[in-house]
């Protein structure tokens, strides 16, 4: 299941629904609309094999969050992310859905995207 949730704090939401809490956190600068992330799904390591949960914090400009069915298909969920939002995705999304964040002609400022992932998870 994919969900979102806002203002949280990203290990108590973690320990909340899978009982551990998160130990990794990576960072990406999105200087502007030109700056993206392609579609992946977090299947590296326990997350290839095993439900799992990665928490998104966005931090500064808004920017759009997309998912879609993995490999590829199917209908494209939009989720905008604001100064603050928490997206939590768990459950087998990580291995049925894939995300990104595209590019964008409108004017942006900066955001920093911090993901947050229990051990073996990557």
């Amino acid at each position: 299941m994919c969900g979102q949730y806002t203002r949280a704090q990203p290990t108590a939401t973690a320990q909340a629904h899978v009982g551990e809490p998160f130990t990794t956190a990576g960072l990406c600068f999105h200087r502007d609309g030109r700056d993206s992330v392609a579609w992946h799904g977090d299947r590296i390591g326990r997350g290839a094999r095993q439900d799992t949960m990665v928490a998104i914090l966005s931090v500064g400009a808004p920017r759009d969050l997309l998912l879609r069915p993995a490999p590829g298909g199917g209908t494209t969920v939009r989720r905008p992310l604001g100064h603050g939002d928490l997206i939590v995705m768990g459950g087998s999304c990580q291995r049925t859905w894939e995300h990104c964040v595209p590019k964008t002609a409108r004017a942006t400022g900066p955001r920093i995207s911090i993901q947050f992932r229990p051990h073996g998870v990557q």
